[in-house]
C-alpha cells in the first residue's frame, strides 16, 4: 500500500532529501530519487528499512571486516565508555587503550617500526603523513625536498591534500585540486597500460622508468615521498605487475625518496596476508591504516614511522618547543578499546588463514562466474578483493561509453537480487566481503551478481537492436 502525503513527508528518504547532504552522490539527482536507508545489519548482510536483505559484496566502503553485529566489539565500546568515554593525547597526556593499540601495531607491522600517531580516518592520516614528510625534511635540513608522488588512479582521501595525492578526476574536478608540490606518475595496470607483446615484468620495468625520469624532471633535491596503495582500491582493484613495487623502491631508494604504504584497504588480512605490503613485498618508511583497523564500528586510523623518520620528527619538536598537529579525538580512547578488541577477534580467528582459504574460493569463483562472460574484459584479484571489467570490446579491451553508466545500472541490478555492490571507474565492479564471509556466502554473492549481470546483458543487447532498427 502507498503511504499517504502526510506519512511520506514524514518518512526517513524525505527527510533524508530534505536534510542530509551525501558523499559520492549526485546531489541534484538524488532530490528525485533518495537514499536506500539501511536499517540493521547482521553477519555480512544488510536490511533496509522496507525489511528487504542484501549481502555487502564491499563491507560498506571496503571496511566492515567483522560483519554488522559483532557483540564484542560493542561491549568493548560500552565498558570503555563507562570507565573512559574520552580523554586527548595533546601535551603528554596518555590513557591505557592508546599506549596498549599503539604496541599491538608495532608488534604487527610489518617491517620495523618506531612510533605510531592516531587520527580517525584514513584520509586524515594521509594528511598526517604528508606533514610528517615536510616536517621531517625540515629538521634534517632538506627544505626543497618536499614534493610528493601520487598514482594515475591511486586514493589517498579526499581533505585537501590526501586528495592532492589521488589519483582520480572526480575527485579533483571543481575542488581546485592537485595543489602545488603534488604530481602523479603512470597507473600500473598491465590490462590497459601494456603494449603488444609487453611481458608484465618489462611493464613493471617501463613503469619504475617513467618513476625515474618523473623525479629527474622534478629534480631529485625537491622530490620527497611517493605514496602507494598495495593493491588500488577505489581507482579499479588495480594489481601491480609482477616485480613492480621491487623495481620502484629501487629507484626511490637511488634518489632517497620515503615510501608511504597506504594500507587503508589491504590492512588487516584483506589480500591474504597481515599486511598487503607482505604480499606486495613492500618496504615502507611510513605506514597509514584505518578501516579494518576497527571493523569501522568507530573511526580510528594510524600512521606508523619508521626510527629515521621519527627522530627528525622528535629532533625538530624539541627546536620549536612542539609537535604543532593533532586532532581532539587522536587515540579517542573509546575507538582505541574497539580496535584492540577487534585486533584480538584477528588473532584468535587467525583471520590470515582464514582469508587464505575463503579467498582462494571467491577468486575461483569470479573467474568460474565472470572470465568469460561476453561483457567481461578482466577478472583480477587477490585474498578477498577482486574486481570485474564491463567493457563493451573483449577483443579491443575499449570500456562502454560513461554516458551509459554500465557500472551504475549493474550495481542497481546487484541490489534488486539482493546484494549491495559498487562500481569503480571503467566500469569495475569491486568485491571486498566482510573477512568473515564463508564459502556459502560467497556462492550467494556471486551467484546473484551473475544473474545481474545476465539481465544487463538483455538490456544493452535490447538497446542495441533498438538503435539498428
Amino acid at each position: 500500500m502507498t503511504p499517504p502525503p502526510a506519512a511520506r513527508a514524514n518518512s526517513a528518504v524525505a527527510r533524508d532529501i530534505a536534510n542530509v547532504l551525501h558523499p559520492y552522490t549526485d546531489l541534484k539527482a538524488h532530490l528525485e530519487t533518495g537514499p536506500m536507508v539501511i536499517a540493521r545489519g547482521e553477519g555480512v548482510r544488510v536490511w533496509d528499512e522496507n525489511g528487504k536483505g542484501y549481502i555487502e559484496s564491499v563491507a560498506g566502503l571496503w571496511c566492515a571486516s567483522l560483519g554488522f553485529s559483532n557483540e564484542r566489539l560493542v561491549e568493548a565500546a560500552a565498558a570503555q565508555m563507562r570507565k573512559l568515554p574520552f580523554y586527548h593525547s595533546f601535551t603528554a597526556k596518555a590513557h591505557t587503550p592508546m599506549i596498549d593499540l599503539a604496541e599491538m601495531l608495532i608488534q604487527r607491522a610489518p617491517v620495523p617500526m618506531s612510533k605510531v600517531f592516531f587520527a580517525n580516518s584514513g584520509s586524515e592520516a594521509n594528511d598526517t603523513a604528508i606533514k610528517m614528510v615536510w616536517y621531517f625534511n625540515n629538521a634534517i635540513g632538506r627544505p626543497d625536498k618536499k614534493k610528493l608522488i601520487g598514482r594515475i588512479k591511486g586514493y589517498h582521501g579526499i581533505t585537501l591534500a590526501a586528495a592532492s595525492l589521488t589519483g582520480l578526476p572526480a575527485n579533483h574536478r571543481s575542488f581546485d585540486v592537485p595543489l602545488d608540490r603534488f604530481v602523479h606518475t603512470v597507473c600500473p595496470h598491465f590490462y590497459h597500460g601494456g603494449h603488444d607483446g609487453e611481458s608484465e615484468e618489462a611493464f613493471a620495468t617501463r613503469c619504475a622508468d617513467e618513476l625515474e625520469q618523473l623525479i629527474l624532471a622534478e629534480g631529485p633535491d625537491t622530490v620527497a615521498a611517493m605514496w602507494a596503495e598495495p593493491i588500488m582500491g577505489a581507482g579499479g582493484v588495480i594489481i601491480p605487475p609482477r616485480g613492480y613495487f621491487p623495481k620502484i623502491q629501487a629507484v626511490l631508494k637511488k634518489y632517497d625518496v620515503l615510501l608511504v604504504a597506504d594500507e587503508v584497504i589491504c590492512g588487516f588480512g584483506r589480500t591474504g596476508s597481515y599486511w598487503g605490503s607482505q604480499t606486495l613485498d613492500i618496504v615502507p618508511d611510513i605506514l597509514t591504516c584505518a578501516k579494518a583497523l576497527s571493523s569501522s564500528y568507530l573511526p580510528i586510523s594510524a600512521v606508523m614511522v619508521n626510527e629515521r623518520v621519527f627522530q627528525g620528527l622528535a629532533e625538530e619538536s624539541h627546536v620549536i618547543g612542539t609537535f604543532g598537529h593533532g586532532y581532539t579525538y587522536s587515540g579517542h580512547p573509546v575507538p582505541a578499546a574497539v580496535a584492540i578488541e577487534t585486533l584480538k577477534i584477528y588473532d584468535e580467528m587467525n583471520m590470515v588463514e582464514h582469508v587464505r582459504h575463503v579467498g582462494a574460493h571467491m577468486q575461483a569463483g569470479i573467474r568460474a562466474h565472470f572470465e568469460g562472460h561476453e561483457l567481461v574484459g578482466e577478472v583480477r584479484g587477490i585474498g578477498l578483493i577482486g574486481g570485474v571489467e564491463l567493457v563493451a570490446d573483449k577483443t579491443g579491451r575499449q570500456n562502454f561509453d560513461p554516458k551509459m553508466k554500465v557500472g551504475m545500472r549493474m550495481t542497481k541490478l546487484c541490489e534488486a537480487n539482493g546484494v549491495i555492490a559498487r562500481t569503480l571507474p571503467n566500469d569495475t565492479i569491486a568485491f571486498s566481503p566482510p573477512l568473515i564471509i564463508d564459502e556459502a556466502e560467497i556462492d550467494e554473492m556471486l551467484g546473484k551478481m551473475h544473474t545481474a549481470l545476465d539481465e544487463l546483458t538483455v538490456q544493452l543487447r535490447r538497446e542495441s537492436l533498438a538503435v539498428v532498427s
